[in-house]
């Protein structure tokens, strides 16, 4: 079934571009109303963004939604990474300021906050997006492959010429692995050489040692080092699995991508998306009864990640 939260919940950060204060706030919605950002700072119908691949305008260093009134919200990849992992469908996100408040860089913070506000199981059925067709899309030496599988797995590679990262691969089972036992405490990334030359930029006024892994010329400057051994490549799959929820639904297939970003991320969606033989909606049936069902049948049950995040 769908699901949203069981109250509201509220806090507040910096933005990491805008550097501003930013309060905001999580609250229930109704069944089929999916995801919706709504500007605090603004009224009527320019306040209000749903979010859609489609509406996705900028890709450069964040995810950035517009609406036809020209209103914009930035940064909202690690919250609806979050959403994603914790299972949830219908929220509406409020904000008074241009972008989400970036906390301590990953989606820890949000996972925290939706725990504490509580899940709520609605009375209509969750429709997956199941892939039938293999969709690749390229962008210079990006890759990004959706193919069928009965499942859903996210398989991550990147490769840096500095030596603290350099190449690094990840593959994600969701079936057996959860958001937030393998990916949420990731934290976004950036190098100290390029720190002066975005904020010249109007870029990364909010960033810090204090929500970012920074990487200067000897390696890593944040004195408690690293969260993960290969914490960088589990933050390029945090910011994918937001950018896939985009599409509105979740996602039933086989994700591999290759040096990922949010702009090679958006267009694996808007490719799926324009090609509707390449998917259909489902149900999300979790009887134990239908799990055993079909495993009798000889194949295994679609396992979603909101069922692994309950356990």
């Amino acid at each position: 079934m769908q699901r949203t939260l069981r109250t509201a919940i509220h806090t507040h950060g910096v933005g990491l571009h805008s550097g501003q204060t930013i309060r905001l706030s999580l609250r229930p919605a109704a069944t089929d109303e999916g995801i919706t950002f709504r500007r605090t700072d603004l009224s009527g119908p320019a306040a209000l963004l749903p979010a859609t691949h489609d509406r996705i305008t900028d890709t450069r260093l964040c995810t950035v939604l517009e609406n036809a009134y020209g209103t914009k919200i930035g940064t909202i990849e690690h919250l609806m990474a979050a959403l994603w992992g914790a299972g949830l469908d219908n929220v509406i996100v409020e904000i008074d300021g241009p972008e989400v408040p970036i906390m301590d860089g990953s989606s820890e913070p949000f996972m925290a906050l939706i725990a504490q506000a509580g899940i709520e199981v609605q009375e209509a059925p969750r429709r997956l997006l199941v892939v039938d067709e293999t969709i690749e899309v390229r962008d210079g030496d990006s890759v990004a492959r959706i193919e069928l599988h009965d499942g859903f797995v996210l398989d991550v590679s990147i490769d840096f010429a500095h030596a603290a990262i350099g190449a690094q691969r990840a593959e994600y089972d969701f079936s057996d692995t959860t958001f937030a036992e393998a990916i949420s405490k990731a934290r976004t990334f950036g190098f100290a050489e390029d720190v002066e030359r975005l904020r010249a930029a109007g870029l990364a006024r909010g960033g810090s040692l204090e929500n970012a892994v920074v990487v200067g010329p000897e390696g890593v400057l944040n004195a408690e080092g690293l969260r993960y051994r290969d914490e960088f490549v589990r933050h390029k799959a945090l910011d994918c699995l937001g950018d896939y929820f985009l599409c509105g639904h979740r996602l039933v297939g086989r994700i591999t991508t290759s040096r990922p970003g949010h702009r090679i991320n958006n267009l694996l969606m808007r490719a799926l998306m324009a090609n509707p033989q390449a998917w259909h909606l489902q149900d999300d049936f979790t009887s134990p009864a239908l799990a055993a069902l079909t495993a009798r049948a000889g194949r295994a049950p679609i396992a979603s990640a909101v069922r692994q995040a309950e356990k």
